[in-house]
């Protein structure tokens, strides 16, 4: 099985760190490739930089089913471009939100997410609500952390993230955490231990559930909303994603 996990901004340590994190939970036949679009922002933390890293996540998933890819996840906590790209795409299409959620509601009764920034909470409750999760979901807590400095060596990011999902844990009396964030993805086990609850990250539950549909036969569905997009041409520089 071909995995390609998309990390939709360009920090190549972070796309680095979530490859790593995936390779570590895949089945010994699965090949993981975890790659960075050739353009985009450096992190996502606005509708502004989710909308920007689109096409450099649809270049990707076009480059994957040139190459025979099996199936994709899309690894920001937005999921940018997720139904566009189930649109290109033979094989099934995650995004780590979604995967997240979902594994949360199998495993507790409700939930608490714990992201970046104060500004990407209400992004958090609208993919809540339309995976129809917002009522697992007790609510959103920001560590008030930029993406970026969850790549820095000698952040007190750790610290802050435990701190955070202890709190939640609390103040929601909620069952089980969820992290927000990709960059994250190296911090469940840690977290897990110290809050003594479980902790889920998106990226590794994507990857089980991706191996899970496609060795059961699954691919996405192409009646309806994700059949393959109409041909038509494309102006100025998106020319390149004209569909024949």
């Amino acid at each position: 099985m071909k995995l390609k996990i998309i990390n939709p901004n360009t920090t190549q340590s972070m796309t680095d760190k979530i490859g790593q994190c995936a390779r570590a939970v895949a089945a010994p036949a699965t090949r993981i490739s975890a790659v960075s679009p050739r353009m985009g922002p450096a992190s996502i933390e606005s509708h502004y930089d989710e909308a920007l890293s689109v096409p450099g996540v649809l270049e990707e998933i076009l480059a994957g089913e040139r190459d025979g890819v099996d199936a994709y996840v899309i690894a920001c906590f937005g999921d940018p471009g997720l139904h566009a790209a189930r649109e290109l795409a033979r094989g099934p299409v995650l995004g780590i939100a979604e995967a997240a959620m979902h594994a949360a509601s199998l495993i507790g009764s409700s939930f608490s997410v714990v992201t970046t920034l104060a500004r990407t909470c209400n992004m958090a409750w609208h993919l809540a609500e339309r995976y129809g999760m917002k009522r697992f979901c007790r609510n959103v807590h920001a560590c008030d952390l930029s993406v970026l400095e969850l790549e820095r060596p000698g952040s007190d990011a750790r610290r802050i993230i435990a701190e955070r999902c202890r709190l939640a844990l609390a103040q929601d009396r909620s069952e089980c955490i969820v992290l927000g964030c990709a960059g994250m993805a190296d911090l469940c086990e840690e977290i897990t231990d110290i809050i003594g609850a479980p902790v889920i990250d998106g990226v590794t539950a994507a990857v089980k559930m991706t191996e899970a549909l496609v060795s059961i036969r699954l691919g996405t569905s192409k009646r309806g909303d994700w059949a393959r997009p109409l041909p038509k041409p494309y102006a100025g520089m998106l020319a390149p994603f004209s569909l024949g």
